[in-house]
């Protein structure tokens, strides 16, 4: 495969728009079509982790990184602007098994800057930091000097810890710049309902206390005080035993563990690293034997997929509150 210089990435981005500004002969674009796009919400101007944009009209080529992103891309139903995209944790959801196989896998983890190059993008979406990381080439500044406008995922960067309507605001501003706007709010009112329906279901229960693992063995790498997965486990009829630890991610001490007391048991199923095989880690730790969780074997299973901003997460807390208050969530 040849290597296309960003020069060439920014020429053949711009290529069809000039092409298609000299189709008028008069070389101006008709009042209508002014009009048009100005009823579409184009131009729009939008400010995402630092970085402002204005599109004049939606990006027609893009590559995404991160499950999450991608999975939303396809909620909206933008598979056709999809060229590319990257790095699964687990698998799509079932009803995006078909869309997601029409897309092309360009790596399967984060793509080098040159293997998204050659998707010739005007759009790359990420969803974790991590996908931008500019000592790996691919930073922000990299894609904007090739003519690539670019989208981070706000839970990387949101100030406010108000997660869920953090995610509100992702999918409306991500369907704003698509000009689907329709379509995003639809899904925003829908998801409001699905977490206004649990929580009525939970509202009379004491809250259980929970502890998320992650990963980890010296130490119990956890879903900390930020971030929607702490949201999740809130909603969910839980209490975040490390609810103090202010990230969304971070390492526990296991006597801090037993010292808390969980009731319950989050595990993250993703990676090498079977559901099965974490049990069995914390359930054979000596450690372990006095919390309340490992002495009645109470454990959730959520994906990671679904513990991260995406569309997943109305679902994902219903689900996670079946299995924390199984009698409460029964129909």
């Amino acid at each position: 495969m040849s290597r296309r210089t960003p020069a060439l990435i920014a020429a053949a981005v711009l290529l069809p728009l000039a092409l298609t500004a000299c189709s008028n002969p008069e070389g101006d674009e008709p009042a209508g079509n002014k009009a048009a796009a100005k009823s579409d919400g184009f131009p729009y101007t939008v400010t995402n982790c630092g970085v402002t944009t204005t599109y004049k009209a939606p990006p027609k080529r893009v590559v995404t990184m991160n499950q999450h992103v991608t999975e939303i891309m396809l909620e909206l139903g933008l598979t056709k602007s999809l060229v590319g995209t990257a790095y699964l944790d687990d698998k799509v959801l079932p009803k995006y098994a078909k869309d997601y196989a029409s897309v092309p896998v360009i790596a399967k983890e984060y793509p080098s800057y040159e293997q998204v190059l050659a998707s010739n993008p005007d759009f790359v979406y990420g969803g974790y930091s991590s996908a931008f990381t500019a000592g790996d080439g691919r930073g922000r500044e990299a894609f904007e000097k090739a003519g690539i406008e670019t989208r981070l995922n706000t839970e990387s960067c949101a100030k406010a810890d108000t997660p869920m309507e953090t995610l509100y605001e992702e999918i409306r501003e991500v369907g704003r710049t698509f000009g689907v706007t329709d379509r995003a709010e639809a899904w925003i009112k829908q998801a409001k309902a699905d977490n206004a329906a649990t929580a009525e279901k939970l509202k009379d229960l004491k809250a259980l206390p929970v502890f998320v693992y992650d990963s980890g063995d010296k130490t119990a790498f956890t879903a900390g005080g930020k971030g929607i997965g702490n949201e999740l486990i809130t909603r969910a009829g839980g209490t975040n035993i490390f609810a103090d630890l202010d990230k969304s991610f971070g390492d526990a001490s296991w006597e801090n563990v037993v010292a808390r007391k969980p009731e319950a048991i989050v595990i993250y199923d993703y990676g090498a690293t079977t559901v099965a095989q974490k049990k069995k880690r914390l359930l054979d730790d000596p450690a372990l034997a006095d919390v309340p969780a490992i002495k009645n074997k109470r454990f959730a299973v959520m994906p990671l997929s679904d513990a991260v901003l995406g569309v997943r997460v109305p679902a994902a807390v219903e689900k996670l509150a079946a299995q924390l208050h199984p009698a409460a969530t029964t129909s």
